[in-house]
């Protein structure tokens, strides 16, 4: 699980070099605190002076968004208007598109190992880490501990546990599901808890099974997304470098076909975001960033790009052995890795391609039409799962070593001190955020400031850009909400399966939203961009544009609320993660975080598919998420 809690340095050659040459001319001063409004904050290119993104977890937009009906005029591209299947959640005609197949890798990792044909019936669903029982028994008890649901949203804290051990057979579901996605609330209600999928880099590059010999002008980049289930079955959420246990079977890795799971929109549920699809803008085409889980993907929103592991000077470093990942089969052993899992083997070597699983990703990306960014540099090695950060809550750093999984700090240039340079005013808000005292459902590696030697080793930084939830209700009702807001709900609202349900993380939005909206002067100039951090290894149908070695990844749900988002639009252009840093570059005139972001990508350009950018690698800025006058 995620709920691991744990003098300003030279920049690194990452920095864009004019930025770097103006930041080391002011020096330390130029990165103290402002309070309040920054003095550039109006100095914007359309009437959104208030920005603020909403992140949850784990979830594909196939699985939120699957049997979706825009309004009328508009179009989606998902399992329904696909004909995958109906508005019923049951099979459509073109069901065998999301066909998953069994396939063999021995010896070396392959991200398109031989396939031996498909499932006859899809492995049953896993309880995985669920609870049996809800977290909480009385809303009393919940009001207390958790701050940040609507009033009339606490009963959800009480109910939905499965009644069945962890990681069993989830007997709610039936035997001989079809092979392909199947509604999870035939069977399961939406206040249900469930088992939660692998959402790990290598395992999520396997689960897309990307080949170029299957490239189609529809499918460009030829990634089939066909071995969900396989990769769940076969190796799961990670080893920690163990060897495959005797007895091995299909349940081993607690969880069966969890991935094939989707809720159903036109049945009632999802009806919150359903509502705010239809009454604001929805992207059909929004993508994590990174291959993988939770930490590398706030990263990528806070950075641009990846981290690299940093001796104390900010160089690049090596990491203990016991921490870089080997996707390569133990021997004997049909895709159980040499190393991997929470604990151990979160870093890579991606320059070098005789390092296990990076020849066969590089040979892909090599034989695309176009040249891929250059994310590697020689001798860096990139986190691409999840560690504790390099500070803990009150500007300490974290312990580390081989055994402490944390990240050294980093003097990687980032938004935060993008954003201090050009004096717009900026905050995270983390649920659960105690300055150093923060509780066991505070997601510290979710905050990418957490890793940053330039905010953590000042405390004006962390007071003027760290704070909790109530301080974001404060700043909303009292008209103090700075120009770039990031927020993050704490691990039983986060959506996050088996720890949480997504209808919480709705409820969780809905009071930010509502609160917005209740402040008039604020909401007429604010875009709420709702998200989440990665699909959490949930299938999806939606096209995946390779854009550097670490991704993109499936798409993901995202809405913006806004006055100038209204009218249910449905808006088909290439987005990832790093399109938030771009629209808040875009805004407010401030250029990229580094010379190898992400964000120096143009726009995409399209020709007859709308999804497709024919300028790859291309990222969109979210412009096209609003109508301005």
């Amino acid at each position: 699980m995620k709920f691991r809690t744990r003098e300003l340095k030279k920049w690194t050659r990452r920095c864009v070099a004019a930025t770097c040459a103006a930041l080391m001319a002011v020096g330390p001063g130029l990165m103290q605190a402002s309070a309040g409004i920054g003095p550039n904050d109006e100095n914007t290119k359309t009437p959104i002076k208030h920005v603020i993104l909403i992140i949850g977890e784990n979830r594909s937009f196939d699985h939120v968004f699957g049997t979706f009906r825009p309004v009328k005029g508009q179009t989606v591209w998902n399992l329904r208007s696909e004909g995958i299947v109906n508005a019923d959640g049951s099979p459509g005609p073109n069901f065998d598109q999301a066909k998953q197949y069994k396939a063999e890798d021995y010896g070396s990792y392959s991200i398109s190992p031989k396939k031996i044909g498909p499932y006859a019936t899809l492995v049953p669903p896993n309880t995985d880490g669920a609870p049996t029982t809800p977290f909480f028994n009385k809303i009393a008890t919940a009001k207390d501990v958790e701050p940040a649901l609507p009033l009339g949203a606490y009963d959800l804290l009480l109910i939905g546990g499965t009644d069945l051990p962890g990681g069993v057979v989830d007997t709610r579901f039936p035997s001989g599901l079809q092979d392909g996605p199947f509604d999870i609330s035939k069977y399961v209600s939406y206040n249900d808890y469930t088992g939660s999928p692998v959402h790990r880099f290598f395992q999520m590059w396997q689960q897309l099974d990307c080949d170029m010999s299957a490239a189609t002008p529809d499918n460009p980049s030829g990634c089939q997304a066909d071995l969900f289930p396989w990769v769940e079955v076969t190796m799961g959420a990670g080893n920690n470098g163990a060897s495959k246990p005797a007895n091995f079977t299909n349940e081993s890795t607690h969880e069966g076909s969890l991935s094939m799971g989707f809720y159903n929109s036109a049945e009632g549920d999802v009806s919150y975001f359903t509502q705010l699809a239809h009454q604001y803008a929805l992207s059909d085409n929004y993508h994590q960033a990174i291959m993988g889980g939770t930490g590398a993907n706030h990263i990528a929103i806070g950075y641009g790009t990846t981290m690299f592991y940093a001796n104390p000077d900010g160089s690049p470093g090596t990491p203990p052995i016991n921490q870089i990942e080997n996707p390569n089969p133990q021997p004997h052993t049909n895709n159980w890795y040499t190393q991997d899992g929470y604990g151990g083997g979160s870093y890579i070597n991606c320059a070098d391609d005789t390092q296990p699983g990076i020849g066969n990703i590089d040979a892909y990306l090599a034989a695309l039409p176009y040249k891929v960014l250059n994310a590697c540099e020689t001798k860096e090695y990139y986190l691409v799962n999840n560690y504790n950060p390099g500070y803990l809550g009150d500007g300490t750093p974290a312990p580390l070593g081989p055994t402490d999984f944390t990240v050294p700090p980093s003097t990687q240039p980032n938004l935060g001190t993008l954003l201090n340079h050009h004096q717009v005013s900026w905050k995270y808000y983390g649920e659960g955020w105690q300055s150093g005292k923060e509780n066991s459902v505070f997601c510290n590696i979710c905050n990418p400031f957490l890793y940053s030697t330039q905010i953590m080793t000042s405390a004006a930084q962390r007071a003027a850009h760290l704070g909790g939830i109530e301080a974001l209700y404060s700043d909303l009702q009292g008209g103090t909400l700075p120009a770039v807001s990031i927020v993050k709900p704490d691990g039983y609202l986060d959506g996050h399966p088996a720890s949480s349900k997504f209808e919480l993380f709705e409820a969780f939005c809905k009071k930010i939203i509502e609160m917005t909206k209740a402040n008039p002067g604020l909401w007429k100039d604010t875009a709420i961009v709702i998200t989440v951090d990665e699909g959490g290894g949930y299938y999806d149908s939606g096209y995946v544009q390779p854009v550097d070695f670490f991704g993109d990844g499936t798409r993901i749900p995202m809405l913006v609320v806004s006055p100038y988002s209204k009218g249910g639009r449905v808006v088909h252009a290439y987005y990832d993660h790093v399109s938030f840093d771009k629209f808040v570059e875009t805004n407010w005139s401030l250029g990229p975080i580094s010379a190898r972001s992400r964000d120096t990508l143009p726009n995409p350009t399209t020709a007859s598919n709308p999804y497709i950018p024919t300028n790859s690698p291309a990222i969109g800025d979210l412009m096209d998420m609003f109508v301005f006058p």
